[in-house]
């Protein structure tokens, strides 16, 4: 096909701990193509499971070539979203020294004591819980410690979406949502790296920090393309609204982890912040992200599991239940809690779990709506003292549960309550954040089925 002729498009790579997605995006950022995969774990050298670095990049430069012969789409750009607390770790030659550890693998105790004892307790500066490998400068300092000769011979350390854009361009490159990520090296209040980077001399793997909306230009397989430098999937999600949304939101993305994400907040966090689940994430231009975190979707998944087997219903029978506001009232007029958690805390919940119910949908009322309190802590907490946010938006898993929505509605009746309707968050945010059109205000409407809901009226 003629070149005049064949689509202009935008490709991403959308990569998550579980699935690796590969995207294509006209001009109107319409999704026109998509390809997924899922690839086998291997083990790092003490047996733990990680990413296969190289089985990754091999699939990704694949595709990426085949892609640039098609026949009937031109890449004029490519970016890079991806989970965070991961790096790469490269010589001065660019290979590759050690295994991209998971940000599950424990850090020894020993390590993690010799930090403290000699910098003290960095969580409120740097906006990072003390969470061994998913402070990913923990990582430096483990392999400076603990495998010196290693850390000797590393040039430069890459987070994942990083390394994914050297792959392509061969320009190492720090950016700010990939830092502000729970890594413990930024110091919000200073906008710098902590001091504790600087004493280690850790600054100096470091590669220059740019904006995620910087974009490389290169002639790439005799083809030119734009290339972005990549970004931390949770802030790429949040770019489709910033950009066409203009009044503060707080954005809550549901899924296995419910995150609420406050990018309007001007102060820095507490240890009662902390202590709260409550973290910072980065936007592109190194502005802090007050953001609150709840297991919501793990606890929701275990517990609708046990009321199924309960009440011998099918295991998706869940998915069939609207919301009822007669069985609301009834429950609410004499409300006391029935669940005790699995993996959310149990503080003041019964010791176990009593299903006082009569059927299936009385109980499912229930259980949303001792849920759907710790969502509101949890939004409440990521919107802090701010009193200029009166909009929320429910994206992601529970984004079309009716009973969860209604609930969330009927609390929050000083906020305006939207649900949208889109998979490609993160996706669709790398491909807009290297391009420089501007969103009309209708764009969430369009593409996210973007849709107001109005708090019911009990009769």
């Amino acid at each position: 096909m003629d070149a005049l002729l064949k689509q202009k498009v935008i490709a991403v790579f959308d990569i998550g701990k579980t699935n690796k997605k590969f995207f294509l995006f006209d001009t109107k950022y319409r999704e026109v193509y998509k390809e997924y995969i899922t690839l086998t774990e291997i083990v790092d050298e003490d047996g733990f499971p990680t990413e296969d670095i190289y089985a990754l990049q091999n699939w990704m430069k694949s595709l990426f070539d085949t892609m640039l012969l098609s026949d009937k789409f031109e890449i004029t750009a490519v970016n890079f979203s991806t989970y965070g607390a991961s790096f790469i770790h490269l010589d001065e030659n660019g290979k590759i020294l050690t295994p991209l550890y998971n940000y599950l693998k424990p850090i020894p105790s020993t390590i993690l004591d010799d930090f403290e004892s000699t910098y003290g307790d960095i969580s409120v500066e740097t906006g990072s819980p003390k969470s061994a490998m998913l402070n990913s400068g923990m990582q430096l300092y483990w392999i400076k410690k603990s495998n010196p000769e290693v850390y000797k011979k590393i040039k430069y350390s890459l987070h994942l979406p990083q390394y994914l854009s050297y792959l392509f361009t061969g320009i190492p490159l720090n950016e700010y949502t990939s830092l502000g990520c729970h890594t413990a090296l930024w110091d919000y209040q200073n906008k710098d790296y902590h001091s504790w980077v600087y004493q280690e001399e850790i600054h100096k793997i470091l590669p220059p920090i740019v904006s995620a909306e910087t974009s490389i230009h290169k002639v790439y397989n005799g083809k030119p393309i734009k290339i972005g430098v990549g970004i931390h999937d949770s802030s790429s999600a949040l770019i489709p609204y910033m950009r066409s949304y203009k009044k503060p939101f707080i954005l809550v993305s549901t899924g296995t982890w419910s995150v609420s994400l406050n990018p309007y907040s001007k102060s820095l966090l507490t240890k009662a912040d902390l202590l709260n689940n409550t973290i910072n994430y980065m936007k592109v231009n190194g502005e802090a992200v007050k953001s609150s975190k709840l297991l919501l979707g793990k606890e929701y998944q275990y517990q609708v599991n046990l009321l199924s087997n309960y009440f011998k219903v099918p295991s998706d029978f869940h998915k069939l239940v609207k919301f009822d506001d007669k069985i609301f009232k009834n429950i609410e007029n004499n409300f006391a809690d029935c669940f005790r958690w699995e993996y959310l805390s149990n503080q003041k919940k019964p010791i176990k779990t009593t299903i006082t119910q009569t059927n299936f949908q009385e109980a499912y009322h229930q259980l949303m709506m001792e849920l759907v309190q710790l969502q509101i802590k949890n939004i409440e907490a990521s919107k802090g003292v701010n009193k200029s946010i009166k909009n929320i938006f429910i994206d992601g898993g529970f984004s079309d549960n009716d009973v969860f929505i209604q609930l969330l509605t009927y609390y929050l009746k000083d906020l305006k309550v939207w649900s949208t309707n889109s998979s490609l968050g993160s996706s669709l945010g790398a491909a807009i954040v290297i391009s420089n059109k501007k969103l009309g205000a209708k764009f969430l409407k369009k593409k996210y089925v973007l849709k107001k809901h109005i708090p019911f009226i009990l009769k």
